[in-house]
């Protein structure tokens, strides 16, 4: 069916549950992302981070913001991808894990939704604050 599938140097592996993807991408050398479409976030990039597995991903979409080229990872065009497979000793697993956490835990992400949400408050606040302020000057005008 798929004549670059040979079972030795490439092997087709179907569907993983969430147990088995983290021995899988954790034992992985590095997760290969050849996206070609804008992605707009590429979920499979952050699992492999969280397992401490470096990425080299094509420049698409959300791959130049999702990763740290050189630490969790590298960005690469077509004709270089074979290249970050060589450069992939050079990053450290504990950094890359330790940028999942900086990045992209769910206690980060919380904290900046709650983060944005009291700046929309507070803005909404001083938006009325300024209204009522508009008000009581202009019915001071009026009399």
């Amino acid at each position: 069916m798929w004549p670059l599938i040979d079972g030795h140097h490439i092997e087709f592996i179907s569907e993983i549950d969430e147990q088995q993807k983290s021995t899988f991408l954790g034992n992985a050398l590095a997760l290969l992302f050849p996206i070609s479409w804008p992605e707009p976030f590429g979920l499979v990039m952050v699992e492999a981070m969280a397992c401490a597995t470096p990425v080299i991903a094509f420049p698409c979409g959300s791959v130049p913001e999702v990763v740290d080229d050189g630490i969790t990872g590298f960005v690469v065009d077509a004709e270089h991808a074979l290249s970050g497979i060589d450069e992939i000793s050079k990053l450290e697993r504990r950094q890359i894990r330790a940028r999942f956490e900086q990045r992209f835990t769910a206690r980060r992400m919380a904290r900046d939704y709650i983060r944005i949400y009291e700046m929309l408050l507070q803005s909404s606040a001083m938006q009325q604050q300024t209204r009522a302020d508009e008000s009581a000057a202009f019915g001071a005008r009026r009399v």
